[in-house]
């Protein structure tokens, strides 16, 4: 396993420690889901905007079928 240091200040220290004792877990773990949390959002954002961004073509039932050899 590896080691991820963050620098904070003291009063987001103590804020993140009472907030991972509230939710009885470690600060680490606290850390970890929430930046894991974060990437998966934005990876989930971005599939998102690709999904909707236009095609450069679409092909009818019998042109899909031709071009994968289905036919």
């Amino acid at each position: 396993m590896s080691t991820i240091s963050i620098r904070v200040n003291h009063r987001d220290s103590e804020l993140i420690r009472k907030y991972a004792k509230l939710k009885n877990t470690s600060v680490s773990e606290l850390v970890r889901n929430a930046v894991i949390e974060k990437i998966e959002e934005e990876l989930d954002a971005d599939l998102f905007e690709q999904a909707l961004t236009p095609m450069e073509r679409t092909y009818t039932l019998d042109e899909a079928k031709k071009e994968l050899g289905l036919q």
